[in-house]
């Protein structure tokens, strides 16, 4: 798989994100940047992005959350902000990101997680849970859901992938179109 990383002077400056940052590697050659504040023996808040977002969305929440006690992690997705982007269109599938995102919370070995997931970190979060329940303690959903394939997708999302994949917008056609480092 060719991967694409984005040098670290791009996210030099960014306003309201002193964070310190953290990879983790999730498969040969990726590496999954995350935030991981407070601290280490608290009980873990994972919280899980969407589409076209990053950790810069939590960036308000991070520090009242650490200052409470709790152990803050934030996982960039894979393809999204400091994390490794895959250079083809076709090795982003809803099992990898799963795979991956596995692979970061055995790295850093979470229990007891109180999960936070927002749009698409609402669909991977929600089947991670479902698959491994022991390891949550609580569960919080925000724009998002749990498609188990028994009603079709709505108009609008339809209308969303049909834009996300036919989009000019992009870095070509090997790339996930408007995927950018911010």
């Amino acid at each position: 798989m060719k991967v694409l990383r984005t040098p670290e002077a791009r996210f030099d400056d960014l306003e309201d994100f002193p964070f310190a940052p953290h990879y983790v590697d999730v498969s040969d050659n990726l590496r999954m940047h995350y935030l991981d504040e407070g601290p280490r023996d608290g009980p873990p808040v994972l919280l899980l992005h969407g589409e076209p977002t990053w950790s810069y969305l939590y960036r308000k929440m991070v520090p009242p959350l650490a200052a409470a006690g709790f152990r803050v992690v934030v996982p960039d997705l894979i393809g999204f902000g400091k994390s490794d982007k895959p250079a083809k269109r076709t090795d982003y599938t809803y099992a990898l990101h799963e795979q991956w995102l596995l692979s970061c919370l055995d790295s850093l070995k979470l229990e007891g997680i109180t999960l936070f997931g927002q749009d698409w970190g609402s669909l991977l979060g929600l089947r991670v849970a479902g698959t491994q329940p022991d390891r949550f303690a609580r569960i919080m959903i925000s724009n998002g859901a749990l498609p188990i394939g028994e009603l079709p997708m709505s108009f609008a999302f339809r209308a969303w992938r049909a834009f996300a994949k036919y989009s000019p917008v992009g870095l070509g056609d090997d790339t996930p179109s408007g995927r950018s480092p911010r």
